[in-house]
């Protein structure tokens, strides 16, 4: 696999028609070569279900939830959208990505619509918090796996606000180097999942090399759509005593606090 930034691809993922995509080697995650990172997966059924709402007049998604069913492979991919309940001002989706004939992954998210609204001064907590550093102040850095093959690293652009990677709670800045989707800009929720699932890469606590820990789902939940290219994942991961730990983080854009995100994570010593 090539590693020359002249021969990466130039998307996560070409539109194939009819719901279906295919993925590209910028898409490869640290846990196996044939598999995704779930970070472009996620953001691509998070754009599907953005447009279905959108469609509604519901332009704001306020919760997304992805279970992680499968490994999702490095393969045409396709997404099915269905509202399960649409009101005014609130709508309930679900979605399935699959590949292969077999479902990969389940997706339920809530759309709100969005109207103006003055907030009172000097409530608890306000005005919101803010990520340690802005992202022209932060060095650059990158993931520390993906130097000898294609990969996610090489879709994302990452800045060190606090801490550093794979070494406890740490803020990472992201940008998107390449699209998502082939010929088209990355919306705010794309931009948001694709950093969102690296929240338990860059907390991580355990030795790489000794442990897998990979997370089964993620919850986003959005006080508003980010604004601008950079995203910044200020995240930790907390183990439990039975395999089990989650990753927590609060998103930020350059303006401030976005929102958080959760996973749930199944720890095991390598083979």
């Amino acid at each position: 696999m090539s590693v020359d930034g002249a021969s990466l691809p130039a998307s996560a993922y070409v539109p194939a028609g009819d719901g279906r995509w295919r993925s590209s080697e910028l898409t490869r995650g640290p846990w196996h070569p044939e598999h995704q990172h779930a970070g472009p997966p996620i953001a691509l059924v998070a754009r599907e279900i953005e447009r279905a709402a959108t469609g509604l007049g519901l332009s704001h998604l306020a919760r997304l939830t992805a279970n992680l069913l499968r490994p999702i492979p490095i393969a045409e991919l396709s997404v099915a959208v269905q509202a399960d309940y649409a009101g005014r001002n609130v709508a309930h989706f679900s979605a399935a990505l699959s590949a292969g004939g077999k479902e990969v992954a389940r997706f339920t998210a809530v759309a709100q619509r969005e109207a103006e609204l003055a907030i009172p001064e000097g409530l608890a907590g306000h005005p919101l918090p803010r990520a340690p550093k802005p992202p022209e102040s932060s060095p650059l850095a990158r993931f520390p796996f993906g130097e000898s093959f294609t990969g996610y690293p090489d879709l994302v652009e990452c800045r060190v606000a606090e801490g550093t990677f794979f070494g406890g709670p740490c803020a990472i800045w992201f940008r998107l180097r390449h699209p998502l989707i082939e010929g088209q800009a990355p919306g705010p929720i794309e931009r948001v999942a694709v950093a969102a699932d690296s929240g338990n890469g860059i907390s991580a606590i355990l030795d790489f090399q000794r442990y897998v820990f990979v997370n089964s789902d993620l919850t986003i939940n959005l006080l508003r759509p980010s604004q601008g290219e950079w995203v910044c994942i200020e995240a930790r991961t907390l183990l439990g005593p039975s395999s089990g730990g989650i990753a927590e983080a609060r998103i930020y854009d350059a303006a401030g606090l976005v929102g958080r995100s959760t996973q749930s994570l199944a720890i095991r010593l390598r083979d």
